[in-house]
């Protein structure tokens, strides 16, 4: 869980960590195979029932984090195999993107509803009157459910005075909103690819952290040590997820790990807000019924796959990461971006043909705390930085957070055509966003702009997030109030648009899924 620091939370943090201290130190691939015995010491295991199975999994999670896809479980074989090929400074993701270290599942049940220790063997058990299936009954004076008699409709739940029946799902598979978890024939957690849009709330939700995504950790950090200049494309949502570090130490602290200079994604965002703009008032409603927002990858990518026959509502608009990206390369030729956020979609997005031009790393912020570590970076002892990361608008920043997106794109439509009124619907969560294009398809939208993020709070819960989602948004709010200007619309950076978006048009951007 995203703001709590477990034992979940430290694992990922030493892998991180490791791996950033392995690409700094200039380690070779022999070096690789001791990593599992420097994260899991000593002989006793501490998380799980054996030492050897937590560094088993420790060691396809490093694997993960170079880049590497898992080892087959049926042949033997060393964890550092193949990673000589990953030593390098620059590498695209070997699909998939998300996966499940299965011997690390727990097998959880996928839907089951059970009594407690909580029931007191009542004499009215309601329980036994509600079910419809009579698939309750008294057993040895409490309540029993025969599970193949029972539909799991939840009547027995809410009848029970003492909240005695518990309904459990299996939690990554409740969290995905695309339904792309299943059981494999042993019972663990697996993932149906064809519908998979790599949010990452399965991995945020698994409590046996067995769901994992991939990591650009090594390459960034060697293309940072080669001689072309690497630019940290930071998105919004950074505000208060390094815990000590004010935003006005923030170039400072990234230039500390190699970056050259840190860039503002809310730049992009507020060139994003400018084309959805310009796009909603010359498409709706003559063109098209309603248009909805573009910037979550996730987001996007489900409409596509769930909603193809409505595709084409989505905004054209380029994402605020490519657009960055696009700005950075030709304000600096031959550099590398590196986009650090709250998102695992991004790196899906980046990976796209289309995109691998503007974007050539995508980092979690989860990711970049393994760096700091590994850099022994001290946030207190770093000076202030010269110059604020203050270019964009207050409506920029605010893409981070849930509404934010809609509320950018009505006040541009606002001042670029003051009579103008925008009716606006917004979901958080693929489950919310799923019913609000199937109402849109309906026709129950027609006329508005409709915003959806993949996670529910938007980008600031998004699944490579350190601080608790709701003080980040406070955070987001803050550094609201200490841009220059409100309005996107006022970027001045707007001349460049047209510019950017003829970059690259060897792809097309808009087909890609």
């Amino acid at each position: 869980m995203r703001g709590i620091y477990s034992s979940k939370t430290k694992i990922r943090n030493q892998i991180f960590t490791e791996v950033a201290r392995f690409a700094y130190d200039n380690c070779d691939d022999s070096q690789f195979e001791s990593l599992p015995y420097k994260i899991i010491p000593g002989e006793i295991s501490t998380y799980r029932e054996s030492i050897f199975l937590e560094r088993a999994i420790v060691g396809e999670r490093l694997r993960l984090a170079m880049g590497l896809s898992l080892l087959p479980v049926d042949k033997q074989a060393p964890i550092s195999s193949g990673v000589e090929e990953s030593m390098v400074d620059e590498k695209v993701y070997e699909p998939p993107l998300v996966n499940i270290i299965k011997f690390a599942c727990h097998s959880c049940p996928e839907n089951r509803v059970y009594v407690s220790d909580g029931c007191q063997g009542c004499l009215e058990h309601p329980c036994t009157e509600v079910c419809p299936k009579g698939a309750i009954s008294i057993v040895h004076g409490r309540s029993h459910i025969d599970e193949n008699k029972c539909i799991k409709c939840g009547k027995c739940i809410n009848a029970c005075p003492y909240n005695a029946i518990i309904k459990q799902e299996r939690p990554c598979a409740a969290a995905c909103g695309m339904k792309a978890i299943h059981s494999d024939e042993h019972g663990r957690a697996d993932i149906d690819y064809d519908k998979c849009v790599s949010c990452g709330m399965c991995l945020v939700s698994c409590p046996f952290s067995a769901i994992v995504d991939k990591s650009q950790i090594f390459q960034t950090i060697k293309a940072i040590q080669s001689d072309t200049p690497v630019y940290a494309a930071v998105a919004p949502a950074v505000a208060g997820q390094f815990s000590g570090l004010p935003a006005q130490k923030i170039r400072n602290a990234f230039k500390a790990l190699g970056f050259a200079d840190v860039v503002e994604v809310a730049v992009g965002a507020d060139l994003c807000t400018v084309e959805e703009a310009k796009d909603f008032m010359a498409e709706v409603p003559s063109k098209q019924p309603f248009m909805a927002t573009s910037c979550c990858p996730a987001w996007s990518m489900m409409a596509k796959k769930s909603f193809p026959e409505i595709a084409s509502n989505i905004s054209m608009a380029l994402t605020p990461m490519v657009l960055t990206g696009r700005l950075t390369k030709q304000q600096h030729p031959n550099c590398k971006v590196a986009f650090i956020g709250p998102c695992a979609a991004k790196k899906l997005e980046a990976s796209r043909r289309s995109i691998r031009s503007d974007i050539d790393f995508v980092l979690t912020f989860e990711e970049v705390a393994g760096m700091f570590n590994a850099k022994e970076v001290d946030f207190a002892s770093l000076p202030d930085d010269e110059e604020k990361l203050s270019f964009s608008s207050a409506d920029g920043r605010g893409f981070a957070v849930s509404g934010g997106v809609a509320k950018a794109v009505v006040n541009a439509i606002s001042k670029l055509d003051p009579g103008r009124e925008v009716k606006v619907a917004n979901a958080q969560g693929l489950d919310e966003c799923t019913k609000l294009l199937r109402m849109a398809k309906a026709g129950k939208y027609n006329g508005y702009l409709l915003e959806g993020m993949a996670c529910p709070g938007g980008c600031v819960a998004g699944a490579g997030t350190i601080n608790v989602p709701g003080k980040s948004a406070m955070e987001v709010l803050k550094s609201k109030k200490e841009t220059v200007f409100e309005n996107s619309i006022d970027t001045p950076f707007i001349d460049e648009l047209s510019t950017l978006e003829n970059m690259y048009n060897e792809f097309d951007y808009r087909k890609e899924i």
